[in-house]
């Protein structure tokens, strides 16, 4: 079964995407830098300043949303896109609702009852969430202003495919954010499919410059970061990671 529509999965997402501090990580010596990731995918990525009026905005493998409700306070029209249907119904039901409750798994068996909820202050109307392939998008979309692709290209079957949409779909001077900890598995994409974490040539190949090596011909590569994130399995077990970000500009 695809991990992507398990119960279990989709309640760690929603914590992960909408969970409080005390709910994530109640540990005062724990690595809270890492939370509130999907908000600074977009707080410490986008430059807002450079967005035209009434920008449009895609958050490409959007889980379960709470990056498109936060490119929202940007972006007149935000699109949400993810493969998982189960992860697109949670998002859809966040936006009509704006709150959806869930259980947290603490030991075992044993589960607390949370909800997760939009903040108040965020236009949901401006939001919407459909089910799609990231490397064979409807055509009819239209063109945006930022696009955001947050740890999807490591899980796709054929990276180079969804990278190849992508200068269709940015206006020019318009922003690519691609974040990733670059966790290439066999599972999720053939190993002549990786874009990086391998050997090419006889010269090791690191994703990044992979990335450069797609992208270069019609983006320009404006900026890397690091930006740590922690997803809680259970109440003493967290997956703590880094991914990179790489800020691109449509020529």
């Amino acid at each position: 079964m695809n991990p992507y529509e398990t119960e279990k999965l989709l309640a760690e997402y929603l914590l992960f995407h909408y969970g409080s501090a005390a709910e994530v990580l109640p540990y005062p010596d724990g690595p809270h830098a890492a939370l509130d990731y999907p908000v600074r995918c977009i707080s410490q990525c986008l430059d807002s300043a450079r967005l035209p009026a009434n920008a449009r905005g895609l958050d490409l493998g959007c889980a379960v949303g709470r990056s498109s409700f936060e490119l929202a306070r940007h972006c007149s029209l935000v699109i949400g896109i993810d493969n998982s249907a189960s992860f697109i119904a949670a998002a859809a039901k966040l936006q009509t609702k704006g709150q959806l409750p869930y259980d947290r798994t603490d030991e075992g068996s044993l589960t607390s009852p949370l909800i997760a909820r939009v903040p108040a202050d965020l236009d949901r109307s401006r939001v919407s969430f459909e089910r799609g392939d990231a490397q064979a998008l409807r055509e009819d979309l239209g063109t945006f202003d930022f696009v955001l692709m947050a740890n999807l290209i490591d899980r796709l079957p054929q990276p180079q495919r969804c990278l190849g949409q992508l200068p269709q779909l940015l206006n020019p001077g318009g922003q690519l954010v691609i974040t990733s900890p670059y966790t290439w598995m066999d599972d999720f994409t053939p190993r002549d499919q990786w874009l990086g974490g391998i050997e090419r040539d006889g010269a090791p190949l690191i994703t990044l410059e992979g990335l450069k090596n797609a992208l270069s011909p019609h983006f320009e590569l404006t900026g890397t970061r690091d930006l740590p994130f922690l997803i809680r399995e259970h109440a003493r077990k967290f997956q703590w990671s880094v991914a990179q970000a790489s800020l691109w500009t449509r020529h």
